[in-house]
């Protein structure tokens, strides 16, 4: 164990040094690995072959830079802005309305995008501008819009979930079936959040126009083609029609078919979407290997088995061990991102969890969340980040103050997944 907690400091101290995450990890495993083999270095590079070569030829990863390609293609429709104005149009009339409809907005962007800085940083475009016509307080919408976004890694297709699934042997149909009714309860809190915030303060979140059902229905018309894909993509998938990676194919094409009917994309706009696709799939995939050289490194080490065996000797209840690695995950987002995170800590938690006889969809479910609770978590949320180079009019303090209420909610969410686990696991227990 000591072996794999130098290492483990070792590579904290890389990043901390700005050394990318995907080198620290595959560094310190690399070197790990001829540690353990009396600096043998012939294990160390077959290790690093089979690594590279497994991950690009695993056929369920193409899942990733496919829904990659299907949020950026609708993104470039223009969809998340018939999504905020779909939202706003049924309940802006109510006080903080406006940050309501960017939350629900920022789900629906959620469930076709898979990315939660790409959600915010979207939503951070649309939406801001409209509160701040409407006299919304800052912090109430940097707010909203730092918590949503978060819903994009949680509300399937989840990119953050896939690599779990991966990493876990677990089934990726059964990851997004039991991230519907948790992100749905997460939307509905993060709403009771903004009607908490704009109870104390009225001024906060005025509100707008009441609209007209016959501007209702209009403004549903927009965005039947999202709501048609994600039944499409996840019907199939939660329905065994056909697996993850030919959803994820037949989102991409169905986005990019919505996207040529509706002369929203052109050659150049389609080469961009295919490049950013690219350069995301290529990141990804190089923090991945990374990982895996690491997770290597861990496992050849006594650690897994150590931990187990210290549990046992502590006599700690089982869910207070769940506790203990919430907290370590939160701590954890507020310095680093979404991916790095459960990269580096899968490998470590997960055989003490399966351990202790927690089922390891409900595990998934409950790392995504925490990860959302530290990518709003000051001083260096990622979420937080995005806003602050995105809207630099706003002071960070602001921003800060803005995402505390939102956290709260979040904390709750997460301490009714963790007493109520058949939230997270009824609808993959409906499946085949």
């Amino acid at each position: 164990m000591t072996e794999a907690l130098i290492g483990l400091g070792l590579m904290m101290a890389l990043a901390l040094l700005r050394v990318p995450i995907a080198v620290s990890m595959g560094v310190i495993g690399f070197l790990g690995v001829a540690y353990l083999r009396d600096w043998n270095f012939a294990p160390a590079f077959a290790m690093v072959q089979t690594k590279v070569y497994e991950t690009g030829r695993n056929y369920t990863l193409s899942v990733v830079p496919l829904f990659i390609l299907m949020g950026n293609l609708v993104t470039r429709a223009g969809m998340s802005q018939e999504l905020f104005r779909a939202a706003y149009v049924f309940i802006g009339h109510l006080r903080g309305g406006l940050a309501m409809a960017t939350v629900v907005a920022c789900a629906g962007f959620g469930a076709i995008c898979g990315s939660s800085i790409a959600t915010a940083a979207t939503m951070a475009k649309v939406a801001y501008p409209a509160m701040k016509r409407l006299g919304y307080s800052d912090a109430l919408s940097t707010g909203a819009i730092a918590s949503g976004g978060t819903l994009g890694i949680l509300i399937p297709p989840s990119t953050l979930m896939v690599i779990y699934g991966v990493m876990t042997e677990t089934s990726i149909g059964k990851l997004f079936a039991a991230g519907v009714l948790p992100g749905i309860l997460a939307t509905f809190l993060l709403c009771m959040a903004v009607l908490w915030i704009t109870w104390r303060d009225p001024q906060a979140g005025p509100r707008g126009e009441r609209s007209t059902w016959g501007q209702r229905f209009t403004a549903l018309k927009g965005i039947w083609t999202v709501a048609g894909l994600f039944i499409v993509v996840m019907g199939g998938i939660y329905g065994g029609v056909f697996t993850a990676t030919e959803g994820a194919g037949i989102g991409a094409f169905g986005a990019l078919c919505f996207a040529v009917a509706r002369r929203a994309i052109t050659w150049r706009t389609l080469f961009d979407a295919l490049a950013e696709s690219g350069r995301t799939t290529a990141m990804l995939f190089t923090i991945l290997i990374g990982a895996l050289m690491f997770a290597e490194f861990v496992n050849y080490t006594s650690m897994p088995g150590d931990l187990k065996h210290l549990v046992t000797s502590l006599n700690l209840s089982p869910i207070m061990v769940v506790a203990a690695i919430c907290v370590i995950y939160v701590l954890l987002g507020t310095a680093m991102e979404e991916l790095s995170m459960i990269l580096l800590t899968v490998p470590v938690f997960f055989p003490l969890v399966t351990h202790l006889g927690f089922d390891p969809i409900w595990f998934g479910v409950l790392i995504v969340v925490v990860v959302e609770i530290g990518l709003i978590s000051p001083p260096v949320g990622m979420n937080l980040f995005v806003l602050n180079s995105l809207l630099p009019e706003v002071p960070t303090k602001t921003i800060f103050r803005g995402v505390l209420p939102f956290m709260l909610a979040d904390v709750v969410r997460l301490g009714i997944l963790i007493a109520f686990p058949v939230i997270s696991l009824y609808l993959p227990s409906l499946m085949k």
